[in-house]
């Protein structure tokens, strides 16, 4: 790939990768795909290998490696053909470790980040609820302050790696009267008292955990509160530009391995006498579904660009997961079709890669709200400031 953001230790790293991902992963995905569950295993290889650490402080054993290497990380991830996986390994790296990092004092992250470097820990972030969805002011799980303790009481769900997982960054309120500018962050670990979760069944990534959380009288030390007390939703937003970006990345990458094994399809399938690559009606969707892939593609490496730099992208980032994974949807319904009948068969990548790929639209915040807050910055002339 000749590209102005990548090195050749980019691209030395991307080929290490893809050799990692082959002989480790891939052999197992259709087992995680049926149990729903990602052995430990692969989580200590994965840490073995640094991969947890790029985007982390060398202090803590991470590589402190430029956004880059993080956009092949989530590229290669999704072309293992598991959208599960693929979520699970990103939503422990960049949702919980984040909050970690950014949030937690230096106790905190050597007692989490550390081992989550490591492939030792795993981590979930909790946010959504039952009742909000993406209303994230709206939600009403509680943290009370009781001398130095908080007593959590709520509930979250559709959160990834929400049952195996061994620790919870979780949102709580801590002065409800004050709506989104009450709300805490909080770090917890999976067998505190009062914390239970239930496995959700869902239509797509299959290999993922992802559980609805009760948190019954949860009583924590007050050490654990992350960052200031009713400075969760800033950082929360905060973080939700890398979030948006990571999933517009996701979007072009499985479009990408989609039109890739498309093609390599109507290379070899036959019709009417010619590989029906040489139709011009499937030629030039190609030549439409392509374009879309290569623009969103360009547009997010450009954002990435400036988030490493620090720049405050979230505008970007929004339409970047708004644009992409309309595309990417756009792009694996019409591969599918390529492939006719078998495009409909489990055995083919098709099925399951159509299935996964639903979820960009709806997860880390529906289109509909991204279009809301797109519509906030442009025409209302919002501006949206860094927490931190």
């Amino acid at each position: 790939m000749n590209s102005m953001y990548f090195t050749e230790e980019h691209q030395l790293f991307r080929q290490s990768l893809k050799d990692f991902l082959q002989k480790e992963v891939v052999p197992h995905i259709d087992k995680w795909e049926k149990t729903g569950q990602i052995d430990r295993f692969i989580w200590e290889k994965f840490g073995e290998m640094g991969f947890f650490g790029l985007a982390y402080p060398e202090e803590y054993g991470g590589l402190g490696l430029d956004l880059f290497y993080t956009v092949i990380f989530l590229e290669e991830l999704q072309k293992v053909n598991s959208g599960g996986f693929a979520a699970a390994i990103w939503a422990h790296a960049y949702l919980a470790m984040t909050h970690v990092n950014k949030e937690g004092d230096h106790d905190i992250k050597e007692k989490y980040l550390t081992p989550s470097i490591a492939g030792e820990k795993i981590g979930c972030l909790c946010i959504t609820e039952p009742f909000g969805g993406s209303d994230v002011a709206g939600m009403r799980t509680t943290a009370v302050k009781k001398g130095d303790t908080y007593v959590l009481n709520g509930s979250k769900t559709f959160i990834t790696n929400g049952v195996y997982s061994d620790y919870l960054v979780v949102a709580a309120k801590t002065s409800p009267e004050l709506g989104n500018k009450g709300i805490s962050i909080f770090i917890m670990d999976r067998d505190t008292a009062g914390i239970s979760a239930t496995k959700l069944d869902k239509l797509g990534w299959r290999a993922s955990d992802t559980g609805e959380i009760a948190f019954d009288n949860v009583t924590i030390p007050a050490s654990n509160l992350m960052g200031e007390e009713n400075m969760g939703f800033p950082y929360i937003m905060q973080h939700f530009a890398l979030e948006r970006l990571i999933m517009g990345i996701n979007a072009h990458a499985r479009a990408e391995f989609a039109l890739e094994y498309a093609l390599d399809y109507m290379k070899t399938r036959e019709a009417f006498g010619r590989t029906i690559d040489k139709f011009q009606a499937l030629r030039h969707k190609v030549a439409d579904l392509y374009t879309e892939m290569e623009i969103c593609k360009e547009f997010n490496y450009s954002v990435a660009y400036r988030l490493n730099k620090g720049e405050y992208v979230v505008k970007e980032a929004t339409m970047s997961k708004l644009q992409c994974t309309k595309m990417a949807d756009e792009v694996i319904y019409q591969c599918l079709q390529f492939l006719g009948g078998y495009g409909y068969m489990e055995e083919y990548p098709l099925a399951r890669l159509s299935r996964d790929s639903r979820l960009g639209p709806i997860g880390g915040g529906t289109s509909e709200i991204l279009r809301e807050i797109i519509a906030k910055m442009v025409i209302d002339n919002k501006d949206y400031k860094p927490a931190t």
